[in-house]
């Protein structure tokens, strides 16, 4: 059994935590955060102590949900001392920070996995086996929908990296592993409607972006900050065999009828809920990468190109020009 320690208290820190206490092949070392209140009801929830943060690094492996601005950092530390790490999107803000980072995971050996947790959701996992088995035959154009039930504040936006590094990365990994190529042509139409501050703060909130591939493959991602109805999650390959649709995940499958239409469960509230079967294959999916030799996927280098879209994405959307990458 592997020991793991988490960096984090927050919202993410509390799902990994849980997860990894549950784990048949996974020990909690302990939890750490600044606030040392947070680190200790989470880690006593779970029978664990709660760490100082050096001694988070003694475990065998690093579970990092901390603020972005640490993580480049918390990896380099684990790297120094032999550790493996799982490390929350993203790596940084700065794709050059990333790549240095990278070279210290590199020089040191140690396994990196970067979360990007949508990959494991049963619905889209099953959208890529399903297209590598040809179900579709050519994949000719993919449509992307995540829009948010409701916005960030405005102070989280101006220090979040904008919509397409903290929101949209999510989706520009997603739309990697489903094309299975890279692309090679970013243009994005943006605009603040729904928080003045947010555009105010030199972000927007509301998205469309398009990717174009060297075979000619294209993707369509639309983002929002608010969708009304819930967390909005669905995805659609439109191929040259016919389609695979993954639709939004609701409380239940129940559906009333009456004279009045057909009505259902609201879409589940936010990601936390969302993707909660997600974040247990991805723990699943490390640990097997660990202890077994399986592949690691997503790596640094995955975090690095989803991160150069986004990178590219903002790019566009300030000067209203595609950018060719």
């Amino acid at each position: 059994m592997i020991s793991i320690a988490v960096i984090g208290a927050g919202r993410i820190g509390k799902i990994h935590a849980r997860n990894v206490a549950l784990h048949p092949r996974a020990r909690l070392a302990g939890v750490t955060d600044p606030d040392a209140g947070a680190a200790e009801a989470l880690a006593a929830a779970w029978g664990a102590p709660a760490l100082a943060l050096e001694d988070a690094f003694r475990a065998d492996v690093v579970l990092i949900c901390s603020p972005t601005p640490t993580h480049a950092d918390y990896i380099e530390r684990a790297a120094s001392a032999g550790k493996a790490v799982f490390c929350e999107k993203p790596v940084d803000l700065s794709s050059d920070r990333v790549r240095t980072c990278l070279a210290a995971v590199r020089r040191a050996g140690i396994p990196l996995m970067v979360g990007f947790n949508r990959r494991f959701d049963p619905s889209f996992a099953s959208l890529r086996r399903r297209l590598e088995a040809g179900e579709i035959g050519r994949l000719e154009v993919l449509s992307i929908t995540s829009r948010d039930p409701s916005p960030p504040p405005a102070t989280y936006a101006a220090q979040s990296g904008g919509i397409f590094r903290d929101m949209a990365i999510h989706d520009l990994d997603m739309a990697r592993f489903l094309l299975r190529e890279e692309p090679t042509e970013v243009y994005v139409a943006a605009a603040s409607l729904v928080d003045p501050e947010i555009g105010r703060a030199g972000d927007y909130d509301t998205a469309v972006i398009t990717l174009k591939t060297a075979s000619g493959a294209l993707c369509q991602i639309s983002n929002s900050r608010r969708a009304t109805y819930g967390y909005d999650q669905r995805i659609e390959l439109h191929g040259s065999l016919g389609l695979l649709r993954a639709g939004n995940a609701t409380a239940t499958t129940v559906e009333f009828a009456g004279t009045a239409g057909f009505a259902t469960d609201p879409a589940l509230p936010f990601f936390l809920e969302r993707y909660d079967a997600a974040y247990r294959a991805e723990l699943d999916a490390f640990l097997a990468a660990v202890l077994d030799g399986a592949p690691m996927s997503p790596d640094g280098e995955d975090g690095l190109r989803a991160l150069l879209l986004a990178d590219a994405a903002t790019e566009s959307a300030q000067t209203g020009r595609p950018v060719v990458l």
